[in-house]
């Protein structure tokens, strides 16, 4: 029997972290809306009444879906992560970055849960690279950027 991830407790856990900061931002009036009558060929599946399905950004490169939502932004971390990486990368951490890794990794192991700091540095960096394809200049990515680079 495969273990089910708890995804609204990871969620709940991990929001408002400085990695994970809760959304609530609705896009402004000049930026472009999806209409109702949208391609269903998409892997993810939008949920029939969702508030914000009026609100969604059309994204310029069209073979890659923007999440809309937190769900879908999981959903789509997900299925990256899902997918084996097969180029090699080379990070440097500091002292206190593995350690929280390794903090991690034992206390999903001591749920049943396995998971790799690889795995856990990919979520995050699939994370923000959702996070800057969704929004731009606003996002995470680009706020700490330019604010190490001020």
């Amino acid at each position: 029997m495969k273990k089910q991830l708890n995804t609204d407790a990871i969620t709940n856990e991990l929001e408002g972290s400085v990695f994970f900061p809760s959304r609530t931002k609705k896009p402004s009036s000049h930026e472009p809306v999806e209409q109702k009558d949208r391609d269903t060929t998409h892997d993810t599946a939008i949920p029939r009444y969702h508030e914000s399905i009026h609100d969604t950004t059309i994204p310029r490169n069209h073979d890659t879906a923007i999440p809309v939502s937190e769900e879908d932004m999981i959903e789509a971390v997900r299925k990256a992560v899902k997918q084996i990486g097969k180029e090699p990368a080379t990070q440097r951490l500091t002292l206190e970055e593995k350690n929280a890794l390794r903090a991690i990794e034992f206390t999903y192991a001591q749920q049943g849960i396995m998971t790799s700091g690889n795995e856990i540095i990919r979520i995050g960096m699939n994370y923000l690279l959702k996070d800057y394809q969704k929004h731009g200049e606003q996002s995470i990515l680009a706020k700490v950027l330019y604010r190490l680079n001020s």
